[in-house]
């Protein structure tokens, strides 16, 4: 069973200016819940207990405050005869641990970067789901996105990485997914849809092996990239590892990827989420 996962957080959330400004990206609201919030509840549904934030070293952290308990509030919903509401104050469940890491905005920058400094910090030896801070599938009623990844990898200590159907005109914007027999075979980046190999878009969700793990954490450690020449990502050693043998399974779910890393996605987010 995968019982630890990591999401990125860290980062000034640029796109998003000015409101990011006083409002990590993460945090900000679809619906009454953070972005990152459905991401965090979706990886708990699936049974995880570990989760391992990779957020900025700014204080006060946003993400922190609100998965820690608030007892003046609590205290204030109790005096107030509000003890229907406590339940949604408390954000996190008891047996659910939340361990944080620092990333420093001016050092490497890149979605393989926030796996490296969490398993340098914790030496994590088995399969971890991965999912981003910004974006999340909806879908409450049927089978979340970690559920699905953790079904395709059938109790084994493979791989894994999440595909999204979409409409084939619109795969030009996306890293799409290049597949034989539910196994990953590459991942081509906004290819035309005449020349796409299918319509499954990579929405950065993986369970990554600790074989993968440890290769991305070496690509991180042994390439110096300049500030301004290029981020570590995360397909590279993803890619690497597909070449030279290494089994990533492609899991398929239902429901609607929303990304709140722009404005007209946050908008669109909010308007599914509210209107359902």
């Amino acid at each position: 069973m995968i019982t630890k996962a990591i999401i990125p957080v860290a980062g000034w959330g640029t796109r998003r200016l000015p409101i990011t400004k006083i409002i990590e990206k993460s945090m900000l609201p679809v619906g009454n819940r953070p972005l990152v919030d459905y991401s965090v509840q979706d990886l708990i549904k699936a049974g995880v207990k570990d989760i391992y934030m990779v957020i900025s070293n700014v204080e006060p952290c946003q993400v922190k405050e609100f998965y820690k308990d608030n007892l003046a509030l609590n205290q204030y919903l109790i005096d107030r005869g509000k003890k229907d509401r406590l339940t949604l104050a408390k954000t996190l469940p008891d047996d659910v641990t939340i361990h944080y890491t620092v990333q420093d905005p001016a050092g490497k920058y890149g979605t393989a970067v926030p796996i490296a400094l969490v398993m340098k910090q914790y030496h994590l030896n088995e399969p971890v789901l991965v999912f981003m801070g910004d974006d999340f599938i909806w879908n409450p009623d049927g089978e979340s996105a970690a559920e699905a990844l953790i079904k395709s990898v059938d109790g084994t200590n493979d791989s894994a990485i999440l595909g999204v159907e979409i409409d084939k005109s619109k795969v030009d914007k996306y890293g799409v997914l290049s597949a034989k027999d539910d196994q990953l075979v590459g991942i081509v980046e906004k290819p035309s849809p005449e020349s796409a190999p299918s319509n499954l878009i990579n929405v950065s969700k993986y369970i990554l092996s600790p074989e993968l793990l440890n290769k991305i954490t070496e690509y991180v450690d042994n390439h110096d990239f300049g500030p301004l020449d290029q981020e570590y990502m995360i397909t590279d050693p993803i890619d690497d590892f597909i070449k030279n043998g290494g089994i990533m399974h492609v899991a398929k779910t239902g429901g609607e990827y929303l990304d709140g890393g722009s404005v007209e996605g946050w908008l669109h987010a909010n308007n599914v989420v509210c209107n359902q």
